[in-house]
Parts: C-alpha cells; sequence; structure tokens
C-alpha cells in the first residue's frame, strides 16, 4: 500500500500528517513504528492523522501517534501543524476550527502573520486526572527518579506532565533523568519529563523527554505545562515565552480555570509517498 503524507514542524518537533479525512486510514502500531525510523522510514516524533468527526460539534478529528507505535492524547506542536495542514489541502476555509481529540475539543487558529494559535484548554492538577499517584493534590511533590530525589510539578494539559526546575537546561542529566520520570511507578499511564529552567519571570528554557518518542526539539503540551507550573510556584508571570532547543514558543494563562494560550509557528517541510 502506497500512503501519501505531508512532513511538518512546529519549532523542530517533526511530524508526518496524513489525510484520512478524505479517505479513511488505518495503521498497525507495527506500519508506524517503521514510518517513524529515521534510517529506514521518514522519520518523525509523532504521526498525526486527521479524519472525520464523531463530535458534531468538531471539524475534524485528530488522532497522535509517539514513534513507539502507541496513541497518546495530546500535542500542541502538532495541534498548530494540524491547522496549517487542513488549511493547505483546501479541507476547511475557516481561520479557527474546531478539533476533536481523545481529551476533549481545542481551538487552533491560523493568525494572519502565519503564526498559528491554540487554546489548549484549561490545565488540570488533580492526581487522578492526570494520573499521578498521591495522596492530595500539591503544588509540587518529591519523586524518586533512581539515586535523584527531585522536586516535580504534575499536571495534565490533556496528557500526563512533571516538571522539574533545574539552574541550567544545557547541563541538567535528561538523558538518565527523562527515561527514570517517564516510567516512574506513580505515572501509571507514562508521563512526559520537562526540565525547566527559569530566565526571568517572562522567559524560560526548556528541555522535554516525550513520552514514547525520548528528548525532542520542543514540545507544545510541555511548554504549556512548564508555565503553568512556574506560575503556580510563583516564579513566573503570564506571558511567558519558552525557549527550546527548536525555537519559541509564546505561552499566556491568566490562572484558576482559565485556559492556556499557545501561539507558534508551524512550517511544512515536504511532501511525499512511501510504500507500506
Amino acid at each position: 500500500m502506497k500512503l501519501k503524507f505531508t512532513k511538518m514542524q512546529g519549532i523542530g518537533n517533526d511530524f508526518i500528517v496524513i489525510d484520512g479525512y478524505t479517505h479513511p486510514v488505518t495503521l498497525s502500531p507495527a506500519q508506524i513504528c517503521k514510518l517513524a525510523d529515521r534510517h529506514f522510514g521518514v522519520g518523525f516524533d509523532q504521526l498525526l492523522l486527521v479524519e472525520q468527526a464523531s463530535n458534531p460539534d468538531a471539524d475534524f478529528r485528530y488522532r497522535i501517534f509517539n514513534a513507539d507505535g502507541g496513541e497518546v492524547e495530546q500535542c500542541g506542536n502538532g495541534a498548530r501543524c494540524f491547522v496549517r495542514f487542513v488549511h493547505d489541502k483546501a479541507l476547511t476555509e475557516k481561520m479557527e476550527i474546531k478539533v476533536e481529540t481523545a481529551r476533549g475539543i481545542i481551538f487552533p487558529r491560523l493568525e494572519s502573520n502565519g503564526l498559528v494559535t491554540v487554546n489548549m484548554g484549561e490545565p488540570r492538577f488533580a492526581p487522578s486526572e492526570i494520573p499521578f499517584a498521591a495522596e492530595q493534590e500539591a503544588t509540587t511533590y518529591t519523586l524518586q527518579a533512581g539515586s535523584e530525589s527531585l522536586t516535580i510539578s504534575a499536571v495534565s494539559m490533556g496528557n500526563p506532565h512533571a516538571v522539574t526546575v533545574v539552574s541550567d537546561v544545557d547541563s541538567a542529566p535528561v538523558g538518565v533523568l527523562g527515561p527514570l520520570v517517564e516510567t516512574h511507578t506513580r505515572f501509571p499511564q507514562r508521563v512526559n519529563a520537562g526540565f525547566m529552567q527559569v530566565v526571568d519571570p517572562h522567559h524560560i528554557r526548556l528541555r522535554v523527554y516525550e513520552r514514547g518518542s525520548g528528548e525532542t526539539l520542543a514540545c507544545g503540551t510541555g511548554a504549556c505545562a512548564a508555565v503553568v507550573s512556574g506560575i503556580r510556584r510563583g516564579l513566573l508571570q503570564s506571558p511567558v515565552k519558552v525557549t527550546t532547543r527548536g525555537g519559541e514558543l509564546n505561552i499566556a494563562w491568566d490562572g484558576g480555570h482559565a485556559p492556556v494560550w499557545m501561539t507558534g509557528p508551524a512550517e511544512t517541510v515536504f511532501e511525499g509517498e512511501i510504500d507500506i
């Protein structure tokens, strides 16, 4: 079977996007892993599948698969690429669309300057909603990762995140601690591990070890989770510029039950076809 795809990236977080809206597409975890291989396939952090919505209030359905073939609930950089894709493919003329995800409706909006803004919804802090094993909700928790005792913030942005504050992201042992946090038994569905350096109240640097993909150049939901965590801890003030290894995002959150807003670029790299 020949599969047409679009390779896209959002500040270095790279994807292949597949049109399952016009013609239904079904891929097995093994096929996704093959496509994700950067030597023998196309290579990507996540595969994004555009489908017809089952929710009558939504314009599209958005499904996300990690490089290991597992399906996940949310991806912020992918959401920006999603709205760029459906516009470029003339699947909609709307500047703002309603997109059904595994965790509810999101609202990506294509701006006149070419950037994309996404209403990422309300962050969730209750341990049962992350999910995270804790007796009660708290701003920070202590997590034992190997020989290290980490202070983390736990939050769901539609997917689970654990955020640790570090003095310098460049020297932070992300490759060592990331896998230990990702697979920690207190996170029954695994977790995205964020390492945040506070530059000033309106600027952070961030690295994220993503669940099922390893460290990526950027993580949109990870940027949202880091900013929300920093604001709750009194370290940050909205809006916040987030500098990742792939580029910059702007995140705004008014606290409480307010939604998190993310703005950043989304670009097409190339179109292709592969025999799977």
